[in-house]
């Protein structure tokens, strides 16, 4: 099985970073266009971000400012049956290591490729949003990737 992994930087404590990567309101600032759920194991997640790709997920992982895996349940067949996930460790006060991780992924055909692609554009999203509070509205996020 073949991963994603990417890893960043930011400028910020794990609290700020996990709340962006925990909660519905996070979400929607650097990722998708509506988004619902409830950060606790077992729970669902709704990634809307059109009529195509309304995409639902489990919670398979959480520790509080740590560490959140969501487990894809329906989405496009390319990211069915696979999991991501962010794992935060303080650098320092001010600084927080993020590594992120996209699994299961059966090659590394032109999907993989591609989505890796994209995620690391949309974790500069992830980025700029809890470092610089700016949020590219989601109608416009395509155009920078």
């Amino acid at each position: 099985m073949a991963e994603i992994l990417h890893d960043i930087c930011i400028n910020s404590s794990p609290t700020l970073i996990f709340k962006a990567i925990s909660t519905p309101e996070g979400f929607n600032n650097w990722w998708t266009n509506k988004c619902s759920g409830v950060a606790k194991i077992n729970e669902e997640f709704n990634f809307y971000f059109s009529e195509e790709y309304n995409w639902f997920a489990k919670v398979s992982k959480y520790s509080s400012n740590e560490a959140i895996e969501f487990s894809m349940t329906i989405a496009s067949e390319c990211w069915e049956q696979k999991s991501f996930g962010f794992l935060l460790t303080e650098v320092s006060s001010t600084k927080t290591q993020v590594q992120f991780y996209h699994k299961n992924w059966n090659n590394t055909n032109k999907e993989f490729r591609t989505t890796s692609y994209c995620w690391a554009h949309i974790l500069y999203f992830l980025k700029n949003y809890i470092e610089n509070g700016i949020i590219v509205p989601f109608e416009n996020r395509n155009n920078h990737i």
